[in-house]
Formats: C-alpha cells, sequence, structure tokens
C-alpha cells in the first residue's frame, strides 16, 4: 500500500486559517490568495477524509473534527515555527561573525616579531574586526583551510595565488654586542672565529662570505655551526651571545631598539630573490573584513618601507 504524504503545506494554511478564523486574513499571512487557501484547505480535508470547515457567505466556521484536530497538531507547528526561526536566527548571527571575521595565517617568527607588535593598531583601526591568527610553518591551502589570507616568504610565484609583496628581503648579519667584541669582528674574514647559526629561512652564510669575505670555500666550511628550523630560536640563540646569525631586518626590530643585537657589518647585506606577500586565492572575492585587513597590512608596509 503506498503511503501518500502528509501535505505540509495545507497544514500550514490550515493553521493560519484556525488562528484567524479567516481565509483571507491567512492568505494576507500566507502571501497568497483567498482561493489559495481554499484549494489547500480542500487538499486537507480530501487527504483526512472529512470536512474541516462549514463554508457560508463571506465566512468559514471549523468544525468539530478541525477544531480537535488543531488542539493536537497546532502545537506542534508552532513547535516547528520557533525551532525554525531559532534557527535562522542563529545562522543570520553567525552570518554576522563570519561577515566580521578574518583568518590570517603566517610562520610563527614573523607572528610573534613583527605581527605581535603591530595587531593592536589593527584592532584599533578596526574594532569590529575579530581576528583569528595562525602561526605555523605548514602552508595554507585555500581549498580546504579556513584562512583568508596568508603571509608567505617566497618569491611570490603562484598561479593559483594573487601575491602582494609587503616587504622585499636581505640577508642581515646579526650578533650580541658583547659577542661582537668577544670574537673582535672588525671584518668578515674574523668570522672565522665565530660559529654561524644557520636557518632554514636564510640558508646563505657560504654565498654571504664567498661575496664579501677573503675566506676559501674549504675555511668556510670548517667554521663551526649550528642548524635551527626555527629563526625565533636562532635569534634566541644570538641574543644570548652564542653565534652570529643571518636574519631579515623585519624579524630584529625590537632585538635592535633594545641594544640585544648589533648589526656589526650594517653595508654587507645580500640580496635575495624572496619576500614577505601577501597572498590569498585568485578569483575568489574576499570577505569585507579580510579585504579590510588586506588594505592595512599593504599600507602599513608601503608606510614602513618609504620611512
Amino acid at each position: 500500500m503506498t503511503t501518500i504524504p502528509v501535505p505540509i503545506k495545507a497544514l500550514l494554511a490550515f493553521n493560519a486559517a484556525m488562528q484567524h478564523a479567516s481565509f483571507s486574513l491567512a492568505a494576507q499571512e500566507l502571501h497568497v490568495t483567498p482561493g489559495a487557501v481554499g484549494q489547500q484547505m480542500k487538499n486537507l480535508e480530501d487527504w483526512l477524509g472529512t470536512p474541516l470547515f462549514v463554508r457560508s457567505v463571506r465566512q468559514v466556521q471549523p468544525t468539530a473534527q478541525a477544531l480537535a484536530y488543531w488542539g493536537t497538531v497546532g502545537p506542534a507547528l508552532a513547535r516547528i515555527t520557533q525551532a525554525s526561526e531559532e534557527l535562522r536566527a542563529q545562522q543570520r548571527q553567525q552570518a554576522q561573525l563570519q561577515r566580521n571575521a578574518v583568518w590570517l595565517s603566517m610562520p610563527p617568527t614573523l607572528a610573534a616579531k613583527w605581527f605581535a607588535p603591530r595587531m593592536a593598531a589593527f584592532l584599533q583601526h578596526r574594532p569590529d574586526v575579530s581576528l583569528h591568527l595562525g602561526a605555523t610553518t605548514v602552508l595554507s591551502d585555500f581549498e580546504r583551510d579556513p584562512v583568508d589570507l596568508a603571509i608567505r616568504y617566497f618569491d611570490g610565484r603562484d598561479r593559483a595565488l594573487h601575491c602582494t609583496l609587503l616587504y622585499p628581503d636581505e640577508a642581515r648579519l646579526y650578533c650580541a654586542p658583547a659577542y661582537a667584541r668577544k670574537m673582535r669582528l672588525k671584518a668578515p674574514d674574523d668570522l672565522v672565529r665565530a660559529t654561524l647559526l644557520h636557518t632554514t629561512l636564510l640558508p646563505y652564510w657560504k654565498p654571504w662570505l664567498q661575496r664579501y669575505s677573503q675566506l676559501s670555500d674549504a675555511r668556510i666550511d670548517a667554521i663551526a655551526g649550528q642548524h635551527f628550523d626555527q629563526s625565533m630560536m636562532a635569534l634566541e640563540t644570538a641574543r644570548h651571545g652564542q653565534g652570529v646569525v643571518l636574519s631579515s631586518s623585519i624579524l630584529t626590530e625590537v632585538e635592535l631598539r633594545e641594544g640585544w643585537l648589533v648589526e656589526p657589518f650594517p653595508t654587507l647585506r645580500l640580496p635575495i630573490s624572496k619576500g614577505y606577500y601577501l597572498v590569498h586565492r585568485r578569483g575568489g572575492a574576499l570577505r569585507p573584513a579580510a579585504g579590510a585587513l588586506k588594505e592595512w597590512l599593504v599600507a602599513t608596509a608601503k608606510a614602513e618601507r618609504a620611512g
């Protein structure tokens, strides 16, 4: 035996008609014609197999069966309506939160050394934006991860991404002031006495020494060294007088300002092809909060480069 489903539209029309005791007022609530309400009532009566209204000129009167039926289905329809309105309200609220939220990803060292001191300025500029920062060495997958923007250190070449250069880069040499004095770092050749702190971000000690020192490759290879996969650890090691590090200038602002690090050879900087790029998926429109953050980051970087 085939089960005919409950005519939901007819139930909603029936509920409105019972609430207003009028097909016309029910039609106004449902944004349909009174004739459409009447047709839905007939469909429901046919499905139930019993009349629900006594129709007369200019009025309808519910039957005893209609009153009993509404006493059962009316509260259920009210609960459905309430649950639906609550869900819609939640979705509107969530949509508003999403509209005002932005997810930004960047490497941990950049987040700690460069973005953290500037984050308050952005939040003061746009207090309505909810900023979510992810500090990770893993490259964000814009097709899979909930990320709007990312700052990446690379050459800016990726056909799938819209890339905006924030800061070009060069490898600069830093160490603690006491370490520079202890190792008597007056010229690049003096680095034979130092410990070179190698990082995966700027692994350019050999090119730097080949360009600026008179040391042979064999002597360069013989210099003591330590290796780090996080620039932050290498900078902290240099700060505590344990060696010399090559780093980006935007990662050493606080250390230089506080005098924890110095640049022994400030004119000897190795140009490199990479830089810090703000990236997002090409072809997709940024949500308003993400667009605001992008505009602020680009303007901030431009002003700092000009300064």
